[in-house]
């Protein structure tokens, strides 16, 4: 069975319907049917709280956390395990914290990390990276 860990990126894409948002919702859609098994970090929870929270306001930040626990993910959270992939991951890449741990949970389930951040490209786990933002011309 096909395994995809969904990073922050890919989740708030889906929210904002942004380019690619179409292949999260087509994943998530296999992990319904049972065709695949999806994957969160519990560092994206907190990201996707405090991003949406930041950009619009708490309510839609603890609206968006609730619709990210509704959608067929199996979360997963600290265990020694992690802990110690996601350090080998922050002492080896130039990655933030939660990057780190997103990561790690995806190398520990054998996941596809579905996302859209260039700094997980060096990483030696499985990706699928979604269209990037369009650039604004300056």
């Amino acid at each position: 069975m096909k395994r995809f860990l969904l990073d922050t990126s890919a989740l708030l894409t889906l929210r904002d319907d942004e380019a690619g948002a179409e292949r999260v919702a087509e994943v998530l859609g296999l992990a319904i049917s049972g065709k695949a098994k999806c994957y969160g970090c519990f560092m994206t929870l907190m990201e996707v709280y405090y991003r949406v929270w930041r950009d619009e306001d708490k309510g839609a930040g603890q609206l968006a956390y609730q619709q990210c626990l509704a959608l067929p993910i199996e979360w997963m959270s600290n265990s020694e395990a992690l802990l110690v992939k996601s350090a080998e991951f922050k002492a080896m890449y130039p990655l933030s914290i939660a990057d780190a741990w997103i990561a790690a949970c995806a190398a520990e389930q054998g996941a596809v990390l579905l996302h859209k951040d260039p700094e997980f490209k060096p990483l030696p786990v499985l990706q699928e990276l979604l269209p990037l933002k369009s650039q604004k011309v300056k």
